[in-house]
């Protein structure tokens, strides 16, 4: 099958490319109240149809650069709020938390104080 393969997509391509120049016939555009059918009628459906893909395209691009700087200011202001309102929360209920944080405050003094003495035993040797 991998022998075939470009010869299949080769001939798939040809047969689109003939079926887009050599048969035309269901595009037609009207402009003005005028029909304009047949080549180039056909040329001027593809004219308008890339052209309105491509603006299209262009006008996503710019609506989604403007929605990051927006999305971006207002997650940096949504941040500095949370933290802002963190640092409150816990600044009030810091005297009903201090039962919690005096063993936690005793289990850090000693952990820390057995790593220093494994420190100071590691470098005498």
């Amino acid at each position: 099958m991998k022998k075939y393969a470009p010869y299949v997509i080769l001939f798939l391509f040809a047969a689109m490319l003939w079926n887009m120049f050599a048969w035309s016939g269901d595009m037609a555009v009207n402009l003005d109240g005028e029909h304009i059918d047949g080549p180039l009628g056909f040329l001027l459906a593809t004219l308008f149809a890339g052209g309105g893909t491509l603006l299209a395209a262009f006008i996503s691009m710019i609506v989604a650069v403007v929605l990051a700087v927006v999305f971006a200011g207002v997650g940096a202001i949504l941040i500095g709020s949370l933290a802002i309102g963190a640092v409150v929360l816990a600044l009030v209920i810091s005297p009903l938390l201090l039962p919690l944080v005096v063993p936690v405050a005793i289990v850090w003094y000693v952990m820390r104080r057995s790593r220093r003495v494994d420190l100071n035993k590691a470098a005498a040797a």
